[in-house]
């Protein structure tokens, strides 16, 4: 670990966490706790790699008056490991991989065996499910009824068990705005179809040469597979959304609530990346009335709905965000950095996210759909933007909404989620501790 002191803070599925862990950290001797939740990982090792790089310029950038600790929250989630993460080459988050011949590196449409083991051990008991999932993106059978089939299966593994607790916790919009999803609910091959169209576009964008180009569709099903394999992706992440939500309430939250009264000296800055900003953003709806020991809270390329925080929608007066008056459980700013260069939400995210029914040539046109860390927090009229530069040279607002464009430093990767994962900059250290009043 590049920073300390540090502690890892692991919670299972449920929100519960390590008991031992969270001793550890009650000891902490420090006046600021700064917390991050990784957004994607296939072991906690993995995660523990992702902390020790985005901590690294803590240190040299804080004031020395404070005394700094360090926690990384582990949760169950996962990744494909066809994902680019600039700086981590694919043997630093995955270990070994099998290719198939032909298809090896982004854009490949068969499951290596590092994703199949990710995907069985984040699904216990869909052993078979994930390995017939697999044969089918290997044989990509050019068969409407291996489409449906494909389809039926990956939707099995977003099912939330009889009687978990993760049900509560998948939108990020009211039940009335939600209707069924189209992730779930329609159609599997008109959805591969459309993923695939999507994956084209986030190709050809990456290329600035083709950047005007044209996205249409030709020849028989076999192209269609790469969209099944973003079909599975999605459903999976459906999964992990209901999961993030779930960790946040039900652990991290009431985990702050017993360190503001068991270390009531105790600052606490929350990070959250990608779902784990979902996880972070989340905790405050679990924070005991009272506990004013989070001081702030800095979103990266947050992976929910941009009106989770609004009091009323644009589209739908009458209704709210999820996360309605959360930021103002922050004794501090609640921060949101955003980036046009992230492709995973600014192309698949409003298609993955639409309903079933909607018009999906649409969906990247449609407000309701995009994320948070496509273009920061929207519906919530006193928020604050500004600019990268802006924020650093004379800092945020003390408290309430903000919105940092950090496009200027969030733009390196390539599809299909182009920099979605590019966090780990000294001048996003910078915003947090600029947020937590703890620059030099």
């Amino acid at each position: 670990m590049s920073v300390g002191p540090y502690q890892d803070i692991t919670f299972d599925q449920d929100g519960d966490v390590d008991a031992v862990q969270r001793d550890r950290l009650r000891a902490m001797n420090v006046t600021d706790l700064v917390m991050f939740a990784h957004g994607w990982n296939n072991t906690p090792s993995v995660a523990r790699r992702l902390c020790s790089a985005f901590f690294a310029p803590f240190p040299g950038l804080a004031s020395p008056s404070a005394r700094l600790g360090y926690a990384g929250v582990v949760w169950p989630s996962m990744r494909f490991t066809d994902e680019p993460v600039p700086d981590f080459g694919p043997s630093a988050v995955a270990g070994p991989v099998e290719t198939v011949p032909g298809r090896a590196g982004p854009g490949a449409v068969a499951l290596d065996a590092a994703t199949q083991q990710a995907l069985t051990g984040l699904f216990p008991g869909h052993g078979a499910t994930v390995a017939r999932l697999a044969r089918l993106l290997d044989e990509q059978p050019e068969s409407e009824a291996a489409f449906a089939e494909f389809g039926r299966l990956a939707r099995q593994l977003a099912e939330v068990p009889a009687g978990g607790l993760e049900a509560g916790f998948t939108e990020d919009l009211p039940k009335d705005e939600r209707g069924p999803a189209a992730v779930l609910y329609e159609d599997a091959l008109s959805l591969c179809r459309q993923f695939t169209l999507a994956l084209e576009e986030t190709e050809l964008v990456a290329d600035k040469e083709a950047a005007d180009a044209t996205f249409a569709l030709g020849g028989g099903l076999t192209k269609v597979w790469k969209g099944a394999k973003e079909l599975l992706r999605q459903t999976t992440y459906y999964a992990m959304k209901r999961r993030a939500g779930t960790v946040g309430e039900l652990g991290l939250g009431p985990l702050l609530g017993q360190l503001a009264r068991t270390s009531p000296d105790m600052r606490v800055h929350l990070v959250g990346h990608s779902q784990g900003a979902r996880l972070v953003a989340f905790a405050l709806r679990g924070l005991p009335d009272g506990a004013g020991n989070v001081k702030s809270v800095t979103l990266l390329q947050g992976a929910f709905s941009h009106y989770a925080f609004a009091p009323s929608l644009p589209h739908a007066p009458q209704n709210s965000g999820a996360l309605r008056t959360m930021e103002e459980r922050v004794d501090g700013p609640l921060v949101a950095c955003y980036s046009r260069h992230d492709s995973a939400l600014g192309v698949i995210y409003p298609l993955a996210s639409r309903l079933a029914g909607d018009d999906a040539t649409a969906a990247g046109l449609d407000k309701r759909w995009w994320a948070l860390g496509h273009d920061g927090i929207q519906g919530v009229k006193s928020t604050a933007r500004l600019t990268l530069d802006e924020a650093l040279a004379r800092g945020v607002p003390a408290s309430g909404c903000v919105s940092v464009d950090t496009a200027a430093v969030v733009r390196r990767g390539g599809p299909p989620s182009g920099a979605h994962s590019d966090i780990c900059h000294r001048e996003l250290a910078e915003v947090v501790l600029t947020a937590g009043r703890l620059e030099r």
